[in-house]
């Protein structure tokens, strides 16, 4: 009798066993960002989810895919520009799976096979561009990267949406070469505008030469203001100056023609 209900009890843990492993290989729940991507007997036969999926134990099985988007670093590369600058390049990658078969289906390791792409496309990008351009187009930068790893990615079931270089890190010495560059680009551009603001003053001397050789009462007007000036400037009344052979010349005429 004892023997009977033992064996009745395990018989009841067993059959209870079986059918709980049952219904956990059979249901399964999808949250809202996951899909479900389902094989039968080996054969891919579509995607579900969000939501409760029931499959047939044994026969079918699903892969789980996260729709969210990734955010993956791409670790720092070295890079020579086109200007033969050797530089030090890390990015970040922001991606999102669009479609789930082809992200299980058309390769292994999605999140590995777009962060090896990332790289190598990185590299190849920034290669065929000046040290300046990777400084100061970095917002179009991004965006040629973008595109390109798009553009790869589409086969894959994957959307590239955004690439953001972080960082271009420059050895010491270079950076000590682009400080006395930028030095000297400062001293031209004040030797440039001093230079035009000499010319400037020439032209406008000369003008000034050409009113006062003209007109004889201008150039003595000129002449008494600037003694005037120079009274003013030795505090003094009495001042010494040259005479012009010319105004000496004017008066001595105008005397003797009185």
């Amino acid at each position: 009798m004892l023997q009977d209900i033992g064996f009745n009890f395990g018989l009841i843990i067993g059959l209870a066993t079986i059918v709980i492993a049952f219904l956990s290989a059979a249901i399964k729940i999808l949250r809202e960002y996951e899909r479900g991507v389902v094989f039968t007997l080996g054969r891919y036969t579509g995607t579900t989810g969000p939501g409760l999926v029931i499959l047939i134990p044994y026969i079918q099985q699903m892969v789980r895919v996260d729709m969210r988007i990734f955010a993956e670093d791409v670790p720092t590369q070295d890079v020579i520009s086109q200007d033969n600058v050797s530089v030090q390049v890390n990015a970040v990658l922001y991606y999102r799976v669009v479609e789930a078969d082809k992200a299980i289906n058309k390769v292994a390791d999605f999140r590995m096979a777009t962060s090896q792409l990332a790289q190598t496309t990185l590299r190849s990008v920034l290669g065929k561009h000046d040290l300046d351009e990777m400084l100061a187009e970095r917002d179009q930068l991004n965006q040629d990267i973008q595109q390109i790893l798009d553009s790869q990615t589409d086969a894959w079931g994957i959307k590239v949406t955004n690439v953001e270089i972080k960082h271009v890190d420059l050895d010491t010495s270079m950076v000590r070469a682009i400080a006395r560059q930028a030095e000297a680009e400062r001293e031209r551009r004040a030797k440039v505008i001093s230079a035009e603001g000499e010319f400037q003053a020439s032209q406008k001397l000369a003008d000034a030469a050409k009113v006062l050789g003209t007109e004889d009462g201008a150039l003595q007007l000129r002449y008494m203001s600037t003694l005037q000036q120079l009274g003013l400037q030795q505090g003094s009344n009495t001042v010494v100056f040259p005479m012009p052979i010319d105004l000496l010349n004017k008066l001595t005429g105008e005397t003797k023609k009185e």
